[in-house]
């Protein structure tokens, strides 16, 4: 539906910028998460412990001397599991949380809040990484920061969907491409850092002062986005009545101006208070509920899978090689977040199948199929199945297509969730569908302690 009266995204500048957001959201978590050898080893240097070696007796010493180990070395061991506690909590409380704030509080709030609290966090972080301190107070330090960049992170995530919901569908894409070339940047900085031999805290360094670079990008595409006629109009569409809309809808379609030869009055968007409607949630859910329980239970399988099971899958054919070093960074980390971002792409130009299709949760359901072929790979440490699929083209060819059909089918329901619904509706529908996204995330990770014990 055109016309020569509807504004047009000039030069794409507003999808742009929503993929810049969406790889703002995103980017500075990845690289926290590729920085975590650089933290686990921090809670075993000597500099982390000295504090409590100082106050050690002489009967004390041979734990200092490494004999017996420091209750703090215990912390570098339960570090990953207190990291998904900390990041999977706040995301899901915080995300469910937005679906009822994003009513009160304004967008620039919630948006731009969140990214200023997001670049502070990574700016202390890319400090600390010079600061000598024991290990207890960094170990609960890093977990405080987990737990802030995981819940502004929610905040921001659930808004930009919701701000993308009163746009056309393809606009959900960009966001979801940009979350993807998130993961293909970590996974190449991954690659890049073990192929030059750098220091960790270096690498760490650098991944910290780059998350803040991009977080800063992403907070001067949002303040442009005001000035953004094809927004703007947008916006506006979503703030009139369910009448006003429909008639303006109605003219455009017959390629009449819709507003009779008026101007249409500015929209400042970041600065615009939130609406007064209270669209009921329930309603809401009605509408959407099966593309809702497609984007969780993709993510449920999606991460179930990887990287609890697919890092631990050895290579069969590397030997000593230097292709040992680089196999899991390769073919599971890189594999898929090249495959992922390409199919959350792809849907800027393709829609298929279409929102009401029999065939999208069908495809859906299909992809449980990944459990067992991945599962069946050359697996390290296999207790109860056999490794069936042991060469490693085979592992290669099952991480493309598991990504490729996650990022596909899942920006797919994003996309499509906010249209199920009235214009008026669209930022709380979006909100509601991130929630389920990271509801997902959630039971995913519930799910892979179990699929990795029974590999």
């Amino acid at each position: 539906m055109t016309s020569s009266h509807q504004p047009q995204d000039r030069y794409k500048a507003v999808w742009l910028i929503f993929f810049v957001l969406g790889l703002g959201t995103l980017l500075p978590w990845n690289f926290f998460i590729t920085a975590t050898k650089y933290f686990t080893s921090r809670l075993n240097l000597p500099q982390n412990t000295s504090l409590v070696a100082d106050k050690l007796s002489k009967d004390n010493e041979a734990l200092a001397n490494g004999t017996v180990s420091l209750p703090e070395q215990h912390l570098s061991k339960i570090f990953n599991n207190v990291m998904t506690l900390c990041a999977m909590l706040p995301l899901l409380l915080f995300t469910c949380l937005n679906s009822f704030l994003h009513q009160r509080v304004s967008q620039s709030v919630r948006i731009l809040g969140s990214l200023v609290a997001i670049l502070l966090t990574f700016l202390l972080t890319a400090i600390l990484v010079k600061v000598e301190m024991d290990a207890l107070s960094f170990f609960v330090i890093t977990m405080i920061k987990i737990v802030l960049i995981n819940s502004f992170g929610a905040i921001l995530q659930a808004s930009l969907f919701g701000l993308a919901g009163v746009l056309p569908a393809n606009y959900t894409a960009p966001i979801m491409s940009g979350q993807g070339l998130a993961g293909f940047f970590s996974s190449v900085a991954m690659i890049c850092a073990i192929a030059s031999g750098s220091e960790l805290s270096e690498s760490a360094f650098g991944y910290f002062i780059t998350a803040c670079a991009v977080v800063l990008l992403a907070i001067a595409c949002y303040l442009a986005l005001p000035r953004m006629e094809f927004y703007r109009y947008y916006l506006q569409l979503n703030l009139e009545g369910p009448a006003e809309q429909e008639t303006k809808l109605d003219l455009i379609s017959k390629g009449e101006d819709p507003r009779g030869g008026r101007e249409e009055p500015r929209v400042p968007a970041p600065n615009s208070p939130p609406t007064s409607r209270n669209h009921s949630i329930k309603d809401i859910l009605k509408s959407i509920w099966v593309l809702a329980l497609s984007v969780c239970f993709i993510f449920m399988i999606t991460i179930g899978l990887f990287p609890a099971v697919t890092a631990d899958v050895e290579s069969s054919i590397a030997g000593d090689s230097a292709w040992k070093d680089y196999f899991s960074p390769v073919t599971c980390f890189l594999n898929f977040n090249v495959f992922d971002w390409l199919g959350r792409s792809l849907t800027a130009v393709c829609l298929w199948p279409g929102k009401d299709s029999f065939w999208l949760p069908v495809l859906v359901v299909a992809r449980i199929i990944f459990i067992p072929l991945l599962m069946l790979c050359n697996v390290r440490h296999h207790h109860y199945l056999p490794a069936v699929f042991t060469h490693d083209a085979l592992f290669i060819a099952f991480m493309a297509a598991f990504a490729f059909s996650n990022g596909y089918l899942a920006s797919l329901c994003m996309c499509f969730g906010p249209k199920k619904v009235k214009p008026t509706e669209a930022e709380t529908a979006g909100n509601i569908m991130s929630f389920f996204l990271c509801l997902g995330l959630a039971l995913g990770a519930v799910l892979s302690f179990l699929l990795k014990a029974l590999v």
